[in-house]
C-alpha cells in the first residue's frame, strides 16, 4: 500500500534514508550522510513524501520524496530491494505528474540503469556541489510515451 507520510513515520523513514545512502553511495564518506541525518529528518514533515507500507506486517519498506516535479530520492530498505517497491513508488508519482526529474550519481550505475528502464533519459551531466561527485540530471515526461 502506498500512502502519504504521517508524522509517526518520520523516525522509520529517516532510518531507511541513512541505511540506503550508506550502502548505495559507498564512494561518499559515511560521515557525510551521518552529518546530514538530523537536518534531513527535520525536513521530512514539510516534504511531499509517499511511503510503501507492507500490508501484512504493517512495516514501511520504502519511500519517495518530491519537491514539486523533482524526485529528491527513492529509498527502499536494503532487505526488500529488487521486489518492485521502487518501481511501484515511481509509478505512483508518474500517475500524478506529467514531468519528473531527479539527480543520480554517475557511480551509482544500478540506479542509472533502473531510471533508464523506467523511461528517464539523461538530460545533462554535472557535479553535486555538496559531495564533489559527478551526477546526472535525468528527466521523464508523459509525452515520451504518447
Amino acid at each position: 500500500m502506498i500512502r502519504a507520510l504521517k508524522k509517526t513515520d518520520v523516525d522509520k523513514i529517516a532510518e531507511i534514508w541513512l541505511d540506503v545512502n550508506l550502502s548505495a553511495h559507498d564512494f561518499i564518506p559515511a560521515e557525510y550522510w551521518r552529518g546530514n541525518f538530523t537536518a534531513v529528518k527535520e525536513m521530512f514533515p514539510q516534504a511531499e513524501i509517499y511511503v510503501f507500507q507492507d500490508e501484512e506486517q504493517g512495516e514501511i519498506q520504502g519511500f519517495i520524496g518530491l519537491n514539486e516535479e523533482h524526485i529528491e530520492g527513492i529509498f527502499v530498505r536494503t532487505q526488500t530491494q529488487g521486489r518492485g517497491i521502487g518501481r511501484n513508488l515511481l509509478d505512483f508519482v508518474k500517475n500524478r505528474k506529467e514531468r519528473l526529474s531527479l539527480n543520480v550519481y554517475q557511480k551509482n550505475s544500478g540506479a542509472v540503469r533502473f531510471y533508464e528502464r523506467e523511461g528517464f533519459r539523461i538530460d545533462e551531466a554535472g557535479v553535486d556541489e555538496n559531495t564533489g561527485e559527478k551526477d546526472y540530471l535525468m528527466v521523464w515526461e508523459t509525452s515520451a510515451f504518447e
